[in-house]
């Protein structure tokens, strides 16, 4: 993958359909933690929702990291 692919995948904007499909979530969990704020970061663009999908891969990682970090470890 070329290095301009991968910044305009990385950057792509995605619709709250396609984020929940990225996450393997239900829409309306999406919806919810959007209201609770503990989601990734979303933005309306008109009276859409939009994600970046670079923000998707963030959130994620942290999501990941926060586990690990509270895992005790054997």
């Amino acid at each position: 993958m070329t290095d301009n692919s991968r910044d305009a995948s990385a950057t792509a904007l995605l619709t709250l359909t396609e984020a929940a499909a990225v996450l393997r979530t239900p829409v309306a969990t999406l919806r919810y933690w959007r209201h609770l704020g503990i989601g990734p970061a979303g933005f309306r663009l008109g009276r859409r929702v939009l994600y970046r999908r670079d923000d998707l891969d963030r959130w994620v990682e942290a999501q990941r990291t926060a586990q690990a970090v509270d895992r005790p470890r054997r």
